[in-house]
């Protein structure tokens, strides 16, 4: 996977296309990140003191790690990546301009 924790992506298809947010979370196992503001579900929350009020709240749940694209702020779009060696460090580049993500 070579999308991490608080990058910033772009959704490319479903519901949300077009949407740019940060990676929140990311989890290997399901292949899924969580990314911030993207495929928002209504949750009903309970009273937990006497007196207060049950409400209902957004909660962001996990988009398939094939709906999102790594977005290259220079490109102005989602693009693909590529890794170069910067001295002994390793480092994510964006295929079309070069720069580094």
């Amino acid at each position: 996977m070579k999308i991490k924790k608080n990058d910033n992506v772009i959704i490319i298809t479903g519901k949300d296309k077009g949407q740019k947010g940060k990676v929140l979370k990311v989890f290997r196992e399901t292949e899924k990140v969580l990314v911030e503001g993207v495929n928002l579900k209504k949750k009903r929350q309970r009273p937990r003191k006497q007196g207060e009020k049950g409400q209902t709240i957004d909660m962001p749940h996990p988009v398939s790690f094939s709906n999102v694209a790594l977005y290259c702020s220079s490109c102005g779009k989602g693009v693909r990546v590529g890794s170069s060696l910067n001295g002994k460090k390793k480092i994510r580049v964006c295929k079309k301009c070069g720069k580094e993500i």
